[in-house]
């Protein structure tokens, strides 16, 4: 028996439009010149990117002018030896997107519909030593689509066009209220040739932990493929420094287990609560001394709960996660595809994007149905760093079908995903669809008094995917949808299961101070938009459409509703309710950033404090929509297409850290919270001081505030008549006078008040900036260094120093509202 090769089948393929008519080995009588280099993993609008037969999609509104390739069917040829053949000989397709043939040397091997589905064929016959060919044939998605449509018939949906419900491909491909329609297709993950005589089919890994002794058991399984007499299976457990602790050997079967234990185990906590070991799972097939095959796993050894319980003094029960016992706020971000071209997504991007996300003290993201089960260096990133992953299942915003054919490629789906994720300390829950129920709630198919199965999706949210994820991945939770109430409720319940707080900017588009009034026991979806950085916006726009109103900025604004797009229009009543905003495109940016931030800042705060004490889990975690961009647009992400964060980024990072606090100007008083995330209780001297628009500071008080760990607590404090405009600082400072948190409160709306001509002094100060003003200054966005807080608000007083890591420079961009609610310069100074 010979050791399993795994071998990559990403080089030297090619692309060519397929003639009408011409399919499977005829595709090998077109000349040689109707091919075109491509890459695997790969599209065919990637490949014709990079081949200049295409302009850049995101560029302007050349989105609609590439529309014609989705229109067409594209084969991939890729011609290969096979000199050395083991005893089996696999071609391995981890993933096609989405309606292919595949053929080899000629014959029919395989058809997929399916993009989430990988799919192995048997080739040992069908190989030659030299001159194989691989074809494949993608048909076009959505007249494909369509054509199943035709048959079962067209349903309700929000975004894309509704043959999307039938077709197991991303659905935000077909567009969305923030991203292009390219409808791409091609082999969209790796195509490998293994060749093996026993390989493992699937390494299953479950553990039981007793937290208070440390001590873990793990029930390993291993499904092997070509197991003979006298082969052996040999599991080992290895510490996160690569050490072998822990070590089994059976005899190689259909199916090998055997049962590893561990004292002293090393825990896995989320982001903020301690530190997140990885431990590896290792499994082989061995023949004697020999390794005929391996697979590994890096788990981590953590307890995860769903806690619903009760809320002392209110209705319903809660919805928050409890690890290794102790209970936290999930405070984090929706995600979406970083890309509508995915090949383009990196393993160095995916983790640039995970550290982004951890660097703003979130511990949680959630995979948003409408997308793709992401890429392992994904999951990887997020174990590593310690974010926790709600993981849709590939269902969004429709009323899916639940015919037999359906149904059957839903589970081989589910299966495929719950087998390869479920090893992943980060994940924490299955989910199984994006608004479904509120879609079918909006029809009347759903909801208080209505009969389940005029739902007939209900068989795979409240069937199906329990289901599979009960046999495959029983410890994990299951909740049926986001956003879900059980019983009998509407799914926009606030005292029960999880919410999207959607009455700001959609619905009847409240003022975002008014946050505190749409909280929920879990609010899954929140947001505001704004646009992308001002360099990545007028990189896709043409010089003459770089004004706020143009044809192309509009386009780059997917936002709608039924009645057509108006993303735009709510952007500028959330502009005119709050700022004065000036003529230019760069003043446009800041103003949409700026409100943006201002909405998260409030949004975030509102939801954390009433995280309160042990039994009174108000609101269990806030995720916002959303953290990424997969193209240049006006979206609610807080970080664009180009990694470019934006103001609310420093928002929501100083909202989640692990001590922040927030004020709020109420009648004659100031409301004073503050939010303890640490484990250990807090009695911070908190530092209150008030001051006119120009500077006169009006009142100042220092109290002491007791906050237990994992809460949050508040108090108020007095305020004179104070008869004007005024701004309020709060500091929450330690025992040694440091700074622990700070917030500032304005009076309101911005656009009343005059709030210029500031003298602001830029100091160096080591390996920081020391940043000092003469009257309040509101919004200070600084650019040109990477600073470790940023879109502050200044009071007169002590210097306000900020880290800079890298060289510090000789001057920054700075821009703040002026007296008329204008973005302008703010005068630079290096010290």
């Amino acid at each position: 028996m010979t050791p399993e090769r795994l071998i990559d089948l990403h080089d030297g393929w090619q692309l060519a439009e397929v003639p009408p008519g011409l399919d499977g080995p005829a595709l090998a009588d077109l000349p040689d010149s109707a091919w075109l280099s491509a890459s695997v993993p790969g599209s065919a609008h990637g490949a014709l990117l990079a081949t200049g037969r295409i302009p850049d999609p995101f560029y302007a509104c050349n989105e609609a002018g590439v529309a014609w390739v989705a229109e067409r069917r594209w084969a991939w040829r890729l011609r290969f030896d096979a000199d050395e053949l083991a005893p089996r000989e696999d071609l391995v397709f981890e993933g096609l997107d989405t309606y292919c043939t595949v053929w080899l040397n000629g014959e029919r091997l395989l058809a997929s519909d399916n993009m989430f589905v990988p799919r192995r064929a048997d080739v040992r016959e069908r190989l030659r030593p030299q001159g194989n060919e691989l074809l494949l044939c993608f048909d076009p998605p959505l007249a494909r689509a369509r054509a199943v449509e035709a048959v079962h018939g067209k349903r309700a949906l929000w975004n894309g066009d509704s043959a999307r419900l039938h077709a197991r491909k991303a659905q935000y491909h077909f567009g969305w209220d923030w991203g292009p329609e390219l409808l791409v297709s091609g082999p969209w993950r790796a195509v490998r040739r293994h060749g093996w005589s026993a390989r493992v089919a699937d390494l299953e890994v479950r553990t039981r932990l007793d937290v208070a002794a440390r001590r873990a058991t793990l029930q390993v399984s291993a499904c092997i493929e070509g197991a003979g007499a006298g082969l052996g299976c040999d599991f080992e457990l290895l510490d996160p420094e690569g050490r072998a602790v822990a070590r089994a050997a059976v005899a190689a079967g259909a199916r090998a287990e055997a049962t590893l234990t561990l004292d002293d185990a090393r825990l896995w906590w989320p982001r903020g609560l301690g530190d997140q070991p990885l431990y590896t799972v290792v499994a082989r097939v061995v023949d004697g001394d020999r390794s005929l095959a391996e697979d590994r796993r890096r788990v981590g050894l953590r307890d995860l709960r769903l806690v619903q319980a009760e809320v002392a003094g209110e209705a319903g029960s809660s919805f928050h996660f409890e690890v290794n016992g102790r209970e936290f706020f999930a405070g984090g971000a929706n995600w979406i595809p970083d890309d509508s071209l995915l090949e383009r997504i990196t393993p160095a991007r995916y983790r640039q994007r995970v550290a982004q996300a951890a660097a703003a003290n979130m511990n949680m993201l959630r995979v948003w149905g409408g997308g793709i089960y992401e890429h392992e260096a994904f999951y990887e990133a997020c174990d590593e760093m310690g974010l926790l992953v709600w993981q849709d299942f590939m269902f969004a915003c429709g009323l899916y079908p639940a015919n037999d054919a359906f149904l059957a490629s839903v589970r081989a789906e589910a299966e495929a995903a719950v087998k390869r994720l479920r090893h992943h300390a980060c994940l924490a829950l299955w989910c199984g669809n994006n608004e479904d129920y509120m879609l079918a709630e909006s029809v009347g198919l759903a909801g208080p008094g209505v009969p389940a199965e005029r739902f007939e999706a209900r068989a795979i949210y409240e069937g199906l995917l329990p289901e599979v994820c009960a046999a495959l991945d029983p410890g994990r939770p299951y909740w049926p949808g986001s956003p879900f109430t059980p019983g009998d409720a509407k799914s926009s319940d606030a005292t029960v299961g999880d919410r999207h707080s959607w009455e700001v900017w959609h619905q009847q588009m409240l003022p975002y101070q008014r946050y505190g009034d749409v909280q929920a026991r879990f609010v899954s979806e929140f947001g505001m938009q704004s646009h992308p950085s001002l360099a990545l916006f007028e990189s896709v726009l043409p010089e003459d459409e770089r004004f706020p109103g143009s044809r192309t900025v509009q386009w780059h604004n997917k936002a709608g509703s039924p009645a057509g797009p108006d993303g735009h229009r709510r952007l500028a009543v959330y502009l005119a309710d709050n700022l004065r905003v000036g003529p230019t495109l760069a003043e446009h940016v800041y103003a949409t950033q700026f409100v943006q931030a201002e909405a998260m800042r409030v949004a975030y705060q509102d939801f954390r404090r009433r995280w309160q004490r042990p039994g009174a889990r108000a609101v269990g975690g806030a995720l916002v929509w959303q953290l990424n961009d997969c193209w240049p647009v006006t979206s609610w992400a807080l970080i664009d297409a180009a990694g470019t964060v934006k103001p609310a980024w420093h928002a929501v990072r100083r909202a989640l850290a692990p001590v922040a606090v927030a004020v709020r100007l109420e009648a004659g008083q100031a409301r004073l919270a503050v939010m303890n995330g640490t484990t250990e209780a807090l009695t911070p001297t908190l530092q209150l001081r008030v001051f006119a628009l120009d500077g006169r500071q009006l009142a100042s008080s220092r109290l002491a505030l007791d906050v237990p760990a994992s809460a949050s607590a508040e108090t108020t404090q007095a305020l004179p008549l104070l008869g004007g405009p005024v701004v309020a600082e709060l500091c929450a400072l330690d025992a040694e006078g440091r700074e622990l948190a700070r917030d500032c409160a304005w009076t309101e709306p911005f656009r009343f008040y005059q709030l210029g001509g500031a003298c602001i002094d830029i100091v160096r100060a080591g390996s920081a900036l020391a940043l000092s003003c003469d009257r309040p200054v509101k919004g200070l966005w600084l650019q040109g260094a990477d600073l470790d807080d940023n879109f502050i608000d200044l009071v007169p007083g002590p210097a306000r120093r900020i880290g800079v890591a890298g060289a510090l420079p000789a001057t920054l961009q700075a821009v703040a509202l002026d007296h008329a609610g204008r973005t302008v310069p703010v005068l630079d100074r290096g010290g």
